[in-house]
């Protein structure tokens, strides 16, 4: 195998591979040793097939197989020998001209291919005890943690009975039966149903049909089931049921005391305020970490200047205009809709995907330069926290990232992210910096707005 370096501009390289005749038929004479052995041809004992009849038996199809494992060998070699690393997958061009390819499928002569490739820059890191951050940290008060308790009290409802009429936000509890075109259907009887007008737990116009109802009242609804009802027999047919209204109760606030905290499985009022407390606490402090890792990776963005791989930067940028434009049609907007020329986001999506190679790029050499990786009790882990989020299809999930190629690294990125990220943050100079709850509302917003 001879390589000749035939271009290389900035990060591009193109190589010429030339392969040798003698090269390609030892291999084919390897592949036809492996099948002797085991080949079935009529008119030849099992085994005993001379290597010519073989070789004009399979010798194209084997060639072809020689022919690729060649290339995939020669050029892993070639990219090993001149200690580079490719961007991502290279270019291959194999000849252009039928009779070399001939040449080669006879065994008469060797051929010579093409490969194009971008190599990974070469990335001088900054001195990262250098870099100044700073982490906002809220203290948490009684009034945080009243204001709170004011929150759980709100969403957890008590529904006291009455003898009005049904209102949105009510819960009723009734008997139905329904009928189709006449007909009852299987499901279409229930009794002591609980529902609650506006949540949406049953077909759309069933709920509001029930809003002025009083005690005791019968109603007839009339109703049409989607068209992705999960039941396809009753999809889109039109329904009438007949309601019985037997209890009618609304919802106010619970009162902030030990019955609130026991509703939630706690012991008392204290016990749900420490609880509390600790919530708030780990939210601040995950709120905080997420504005001091932007610092960082600003910084890391405005400190590190090197030529960026096109090939990456065009992949990156395909992804997330595929993702924005997906998102467009989802929600049936325009270009005009977002208050912006297709062109000036265009601008914006290219930087931003500059940006993410870049810090892809920088995270990258800072954990090959200081040994930083993700053990297999990480995945495993990170694994089955997934699974857990999947109740009852957890072995699907499991054989997913077993089977699936690439797909671990779906979880192997983000670990390695936050464990350079976690370095990276142990370095450097963080300081604490108090801020009142107001200026870190705003942090908040500010951060879901980029």
């Amino acid at each position: 195998m001879q390589v000749t370096e035939i271009h290389a501009v900035g990060l591009m390289r193109q190589l010429q591979i030339d392969v040798a005749a003698k090269d390609i038929n030892d291999r084919c004479d390897m592949r036809l040793d492996e099948i002797s052995g085991t080949a079935e041809i009529r008119g030849f004992r099992k085994g005993k097939v001379p290597k010519t009849y073989l070789k004009k038996v399979y010798g194209r199809r084997l060639m072809a197989e020689v022919l690729q494992q060649v290339v995939e060998e020669s050029s892993r070699k070639a990219l090993t020998d001149r200690k580079e690393r490719p961007a991502s997958q290279p270019e291959i061009n194999l000849p252009e001209n039928q009779a070399d390819i001939e040449g080669a499928f006879s065994g008469g002569s060797g051929f010579s291919y093409i490969m194009k490739y971008e190599v990974l820059p070469t990335i001088n890191l900054i001195d990262f005890e250098k870099l100044n951050l700073e982490r906002p940290v809220m203290e948490i008060n009684e009034d945080d943690i009243h204001d709170k308790l004011g929150e759980l009290a709100k969403y957890n409802l008590i529904y006291d009975v009455h003898a009005d009429i049904a209102e949105q936000g009510d819960k009723l509890t009734i008997d139905f039966s329904g009928l189709i075109n006449g007909e009852p259907f299987e499901g279409g009887v229930a009794e002591n149903v609980e529902l609650v007008i506006g949540q949406g737990g049953f077909i759309e116009g069933f709920e509001q049909g029930l809003k002025g109802a009083k005690l005791d009242e019968k109603r007839f609804i009339t109703t049409v089931f989607p068209k992705d009802y999960p039941v396809e027999a009753l999809r889109e047919k039109q329904a009438i049921f007949e309601v019985t209204i037997k209890k009618l109760s609304r919802p106010r606030p619970s009162e902030i005391n030990d019955d609130l905290a026991k509703s939630m499985g706690l012991n008392d009022l204290n016990e749900l305020k420490d609880t509390v407390k600790v919530q708030l606490s780990n939210e601040y402090l995950r709120i905080a970490r997420s504005k001091l890792k932007r610092q960082l990776l600003d910084a890391l963005d405005q400190s590190h200047s090197f030529e960026l791989p096109k090939s990456l930067c065009d992949g990156e940028f395909s992804s997330a205009w595929k993702e924005l434009t997906g998102q467009m049609e989802k929600d049936g907007k325009s270009f005009n809709d977002l208050k912006k020329s297709e062109s000036d986001l265009r601008l914006d999506y290219t930087k931003l995907a500059e940006r993410r190679v870049r810090l892809g790029l920088i995270i990258g050499e800072v954990g090959d330069r200081f040994g930083i990786s993700v053990s297999k009790d990480e995945l495993r882990e990170a694994i089955v926290q997934q699974a857990r989020t999947h109740p009852g299809t957890e072995q699907q999930v499991f054989d997913f990232y077993e089977n699936t190629p690439g797909a671990i690294n779906q979880i192997r990125a983000p670990i390695f992210e936050e464990k350079v990220v976690d370095f990276l943050l142990g370095k450097s100079n963080v300081q604490d910096r108090k801020v009142s709850k107001s200026e870190f509302l705003s942090i908040i917003e500010s951060d879901s707005m980029n």
